[in-house]
């Protein structure tokens, strides 16, 4: 067996983490439709290269469960934001947004809208219609990323609907990943892995778990051979534990790598 030692130890499924806390926090996860229910307002969407503040919290609120409203004047990052599995639908109007996300609130579903318009004329005419998000992006985004102006956000406020808070740095992201030529490698050992990690998460700990299960539908190619969560040093000494004994199961003439990294610490599992 083989063990990869210089990976880097940043991974872009964090700054999605993040967000992803923020919002389950802001708004207690349901047990069975997590956010499912609640309507987010992104802001605007980049494109892949810029990698927007408004993906991130794209990805993360699908992940979450919840309905989004995203929008761009910018057809091309919409496309690409289609392709990377970011929205699930992209609409010409708020009118047309609207529809898709009335029947999919009332399920409890998550689906995430992207409007071909700019943020800022979907945000005026979201408050002309009377249609409050619960929550929206942190004052912290610039307006150019939130589409909305101070005084669109106090008016948001004031009728209830949440600013998100902006990101803090919690317990460590802790990613596992694995190398291999073999297809069916990734398929068998990435979900092991993933179970490990669930299993030293507490049961009550719904946010947790649920992203554990689910960011890796969400994230696609983002998740393709990592995959992460935050863990406290006592979850990550366990984790590591068992990562350990199911890399203790491979022969030793096996070329599949198993590694863990945690910030700027990356190593074998021991």
């Amino acid at each position: 067996m083989s063990v990869e030692t210089s990976r880097p130890a940043h991974d872009p499924a964090e700054p999605i983490y993040r967000l992803y806390e923020n919002l389950v926090h802001t708004t207690p996860l349901d047990l069975d439709n997590g956010l499912g229910g609640k309507l987010l307002f992104a802001g605007r969407i980049g494109d892949a290269e810029e990698n927007s503040p408004a993906r991130q919290l794209l990805y993360a609120a699908n992940i979450a469960g919840a309905a989004s409203l995203a929008a761009s004047a910018d057809p091309a990052a919409l496309r690409q934001a289609m392709r990377d599995g970011v929205i699930d639908f992209m609409v010409n109007s708020l009118e047309e947004a609207l529809r898709i996300l009335k029947n999919e609130i009332r399920k409890r579903q998550a689906v995430s809208v992207g409007v071909a318009a700019a943020p800022q004329m979907i945000v005026a005419a979201m408050l002309e219609r009377g249609v409050l998000p619960d929550l929206f992006p942190p004052a912290s985004w610039p307006e150019e990323a939130s589409g909305i102006t101070p005084a669109q956000a106090e008016q948001f406020a004031s009728q209830g609907a949440l600013p998100l808070p902006p990101p803090q740095a919690g317990e460590a992201f802790v990613t596992w990943s694995i190398e291999s030529e073999s297809a069916r490698d990734f398929a068998l050992w990435l979900p092991k892995l993933d179970s490990c990690a669930e299993a030293v998460i507490p049961a009550a700990d719904l946010a947790r778990r649920r992203w554990v299960r689910l960011a890796p539908r969400y994230l696609g190619r983002l998740a393709h051979r990592h995959h992460g969560v935050a863990l406290s040093p006592e979850e990550i000494q366990t984790f590591r534990h068992q990562v350990s004994q199911l890399t203790a199961q491979q022969p030793p003439e096996s070329t599949l790598t198993i590694s863990t990294s945690t910030g700027g610490d990356t190593r074998s599992p021991s």
